[in-house]
């Protein structure tokens, strides 16, 4: 297998009225950034040009009409529409949120037709995005969807990864949909991201508790003795280094997190909280569990300052770096797991 040289990295918009043009052109300013790869911003080249003046940014972009046009080494700006909407800093518009989800369908469009090869999202509105096209509550799900294989939502950076087995549902319904079975496909789906994604040969998985306290022994309800403890022993068992259920209050601020290759909370702010609290801006929302890679920052729109030039473009940037890593870690697992034989040989001569 021929490793590749420079990735094309596709990168959808968002919501033109928050922050995501802002950090994108932010991002690829530094020039240095063209030696790692080859962006495709899929976005209206009017939009770009009039957010790049008020920004007062040093930038220079190849606008082309279709990802088969792109230009290596250089910024592309894939045109998806002739018709440029408003730009409403800070204002929630329906006009927006169509905008957001063509330059998502023309990405992912690309994505799968291999015209760029890792996807970075911007971050979107979950509200204003909805249609009959988009009926889901962020892009994970989307993603599910359109590309192959099973999604994770997988918070990471170099120092700590926490996956969810329940994202974006009601607090209410959490321990019900926690099942042995979830339990299983999530945590195989993190320690499969982990080997092939992250090269790590035997990863150690963490497993937060459901209730407080993992339930004090059935105290604060039963759910951490009846389907987690037997599941981890039963991972356990199976050959992976699965622990737990660990008790949440206590286990990052005791920095036990520091102990584990990656994390699994049982739902959305039990694992949001301390990933954003300890990353913030740092951070990446990584899509595992796909066939393709996607990454996105670890915010959102932040209408709050749009348009005012303060936002922070660092996160897009890990996103950029952490899709890269991911594709060339799989490029040599594929390599390996195609030739292990091969790989041996040359490695013992």
């Amino acid at each position: 297998m021929k490793i590749k040289n420079n990735i094309r990295v596709g990168i959808s918009i968002g919501d033109i009225n928050g922050i995501g043009v802002e950090i994108v052109l932010k991002a690829f300013e530094d020039n240095r950034m063209l030696e790692f790869c080859t962006p495709v911003i899929f976005a209206s080249n009017k939009v770009i040009a009039f957010q790049k003046k008020h920004f007062g940014l040093d930038i220079s972009y190849n606008g082309v009409y279709e990802a088969s046009q792109v230009v290596d080494g250089k910024i592309n700006i894939v045109n998806i529409s002739k018709n440029a909407p408003k730009v409403e800093f800070g204002e929630e518009t329906e006009e927006a949120g169509k905008y957001a989800l063509l330059s998502l369908k023309k990405a992912v469009e690309a994505l799968k037709n291999d015209e760029v090869d890792v996807l970075v999202t911007a971050p979107i509105n979950k509200h204003n995005i909805q249609s009959d096209e988009f009926h889901f509550p962020g892009h994970t799900d989307y993603l599910a969807r359109e590309l192959a294989g099973e999604a994770l939502m997988f918070m990471v950076t170099e120092q700590l990864k926490i996956g969810l087995l329940t994202d974006h549902i009601a607090v209410k319904d959490v321990s019900r949909n926690i099942t042995k079975d979830l339990i299983l496909k999530k945590t195989g789906k993190i320690h499969d991201s982990l080997v092939r994604d992250f090269r790590i040969r035997k990863p150690r998985i963490a497993i937060l508790g459901i209730n407080p306290h993992s339930g004090d022994n059935g105290v604060i309800g039963k759910e951490d003795d009846t389907v987690l403890k037997p599941t981890v022993k039963e991972l356990f068992e199976m050959g992976m280094m699965v622990f737990g259920p660990y008790s949440a209050d206590s286990f990052f601020g005791s920095e036990n997190y520091k102990k584990f290759d990656a994390v699994l909370a049982a739902y959305h702010d039990q694992g949001l909280i301390p990933f954003k609290t300890l990353s913030f801006g740092r951070g990446v929302n990584y899509t595992a569990g796909l066939n393709k890679v996607r990454t996105s920052p670890d915010h959102g729109t932040a209408y709050e300052i749009a348009g005012k030039g303060t936002a922070d473009f660092q996160s897009l940037k890990e996103a950029v770096f952490t899709a890269i890593h991911i594709f060339r870690n799989r490029e040599e697992y594929g390599e390996i797991s195609a030739n292990p034989l091969n790989k041996l040989s040359a490695n013992n001569k």
